[in-house]
C-alpha cells in the first residue's frame, strides 16, 4: 500500500501574525489551502494538524535564552529585545509568538518524521520554511527555523545524508549557519545577490567550514534575473550535486518571492518557472531519496496573485496530481479573494509564459552576469565532490 501524502494545516497558523501593516500576511496561507481545496488537491491526502514544539526540539538550533526570550515577546505585543532580534521593524513581537511559531517546527519535524519513518510518502508544510531564524535571534519575518530543527531531528533518528534547497529569492542563511561544520548536511540556496537584497549573505565562497568543505552551496543572482537564466542557474547546479551527495532525504524551501510580482525583491521569475522548479524536486527526490520529501513554503509577498497559485502548485505536485496551468482558477475562490480584498483575483493557474532553458551542459557566455554567477559556484563547490566547473 502507498504511504499517504501529508499536508500540515492547522487554523494556528493564521495565528503568526506580525500585524495588518506588516509584508508577512496569514491571507496568503488562508488563500492556498481555499484554492488547493476548491481545486481538489486535498482530496486523497492525510491533512494533519500541527503539534506544538516542544524546548528540546527548538534546542536542536536555538539557545535556550532565545526560546525564553521570545516566550517573554509572547506576553507582551510591545515588548522589544533588540539583542535577539524581537521587536524590530522586521520581527515585532505579537500576543501568542512562541506558540504560533513553535507549531509551524512542530508540523514541519511531524512531516519529517512520517517521511523518514516510511508512514508518509512526502510531506508539505506551506506556513514553513522560516530559514533566516538563527540560533540565538529572530530575523527576517522569522522566530523558529522550522527547516534547521526538522535536519536536526532527521539526524538524531539515523539519517546520514539529509539536502536541503532553497528557492526563495532571500538566502537561506539560517539553515547554512546551522549545518555549515557538518558534512551529512548539504545546504543549496538559489537567491539575489546579497549587494541587491537582504539577509547580504549567500557568497559562492561560502561554501563550508573545515571538514565540511562544498557542503554549502550558495548561487547569488544577479537583479532582474528572468524564467530562463533561473532555470539554468537552478539546472547547473542542483541536480549534479545531488547525484553526487545521495541524499537520504530532501527537505526544500519554496519562497514565492522569486517572482515577477514580488514588491520586496528583484527576481522576474513567472508562475510558470517556479512550477516547473518543484516539479524538478519532486522528481529528484524520487530519483535520490527513494521518494523521501519534505516541502515547506517560505517568503513571499504578493499574498494575492501569487503565492496561492504558486503553493496550490507544490501542494499538487506533491500528492502526484500536477495541475495543467491552464486550468481556470474556481470562480467560488475568485469570488471570495474579490470580496476579502476588493481587487479581482487570477483568472487561471499560469502566467503564461514558456519556462524553457538553454542547459549550461551546452556551454556558457563568460560575459553574461548570469553565467558568471553559476560559474563562480561550480567553480567553489564542484571539486569538493570531483566534478568538473566547466560544461
Amino acid at each position: 500500500m502507498t504511504s499517504p501524502v501529508e499536508v500540515a494545516w492547522d487554523a494556528s497558523f493564521l495565528s503568526y501574525d506580525f500585524g495588518p501593516c506588516h509584508p508577512m500576511s496569514p491571507l496568503r496561507l488562508d488563500l492556498t489551502m481555499r484554492l488547493a481545496d476548491e481545486l481538489g488537491l486535498l482530496a486523497g491526502v492525510k491533512v494533519t494538524d500541527a503539534p506544538l514544539a516542544d524546548e528540546r526540539l527548538l534546542g536542536l538550533v536555538h539557545d535556550a535564552g532565545y526560546v525564553e526570550a521570545v516566550k517573554a515577546a509572547s506576553l507582551e505585543p510591545a515588548y522589544a529585545d533588540f539583542d535577539h532580534g524581537l521587536g524590530t521593524d522586521d520581527t515585532p513581537a505579537f500576543s501568542g509568538m512562541h506558540e504560533a511559531s513553535a507549531h509551524y517546527v512542530g508540523a514541519t519535524v511531524q512531516g519529517a518524521e512520517h517521511v523518514w519513518s516510511g508512514q508518509a510518502a512526502h510531506a508539505v508544510n506551506i506556513s514553513g520554511g522560516m530559514h533566516h531564524a538563527l540560533r540565538g535571534s529572530a530575523a527576517g519575518f522569522c522566530v523558529y527555523n522550522d527547516c534547521g530543527v526538522a535536519i536536526s531531528r532527521l539526524l538524531e533518528l539515523g539519517a546520514e545524508r539529509v539536502a536541503y534547497v532553497d528557492v526563495d529569492v532571500h538566502h537561506g542563511d539560517g539553515v547554512e549557519e546551522a549545518f555549515y561544520a557538518d558534512p551529512r548536511v548539504l545546504t543549496i540556496s538559489l537567491h539575489e545577490t546579497g549587494l541587491a537584497l537582504f539577509p547580504g549573505t549567500g557568497w559562492p565562497a561560502s561554501s563550508g567550514a573545515a571538514g565540511a568543505e562544498g557542503t554549502a552551496v550558495n548561487v547569488a543572482l544577479p537583479p532582474g534575473t528572468g524564467d530562463s537564466g533561473w532555470l539554468r542557474a537552478f539546472d547547473a547546479v542542483v541536480p549534479p550535486l545531488l547525484a553526487e551527495f545521495r541524499p537520504q532525504v530532501l527537505v526544500t524551501q519554496h519562497g514565492a518571492d522569486s517572482h515577477a510580482a514580488d514588491p520586496l525583491a528583484h527576481l522576474a521569475l513567472s508562475l510558470d518557472a517556479q512550477r516547473q522548479s518543484y516539479a524538478t524536486l519532486h522528481e529528484l527526490a524520487h530519483e535520490h531519496c527513494e521518494g523521501r520529501w519534505i516541502a515547506t513554503g517560505g517568503g513571499g509577498y504578493e499574498p494575492v496573485d501569487v503565492v496561492p497559485r504558486a503553493w496550490a502548485h507544490l501542494l499538487a505536485i506533491a500528492a502526484h496530481r500536477p495541475v495543467d496551468p491552464a486550468t481556470a482558477c474556481p470562480d467560488s475562490w475568485r469570488s471570495y479573494v474579490s470580496e476579502l480584498v476588493g481587487r479581482p483575483a487570477p483568472a487561471r493557474m499560469t502566467d503564461g509564459a514558456d519556462p524553457s532553458f538553454v542547459p549550461w551542459a551546452r556551454g556558457y557566455d563568460p560575459a553574461d552576469p548570469l553565467d558568471q554567477a553559476v560559474l563562480a559556484t561550480r567553480a567553489a563547490v564542484f571539486p569538493c565532490f570531483g566534478l568538473d566547473p566547466q560544461p
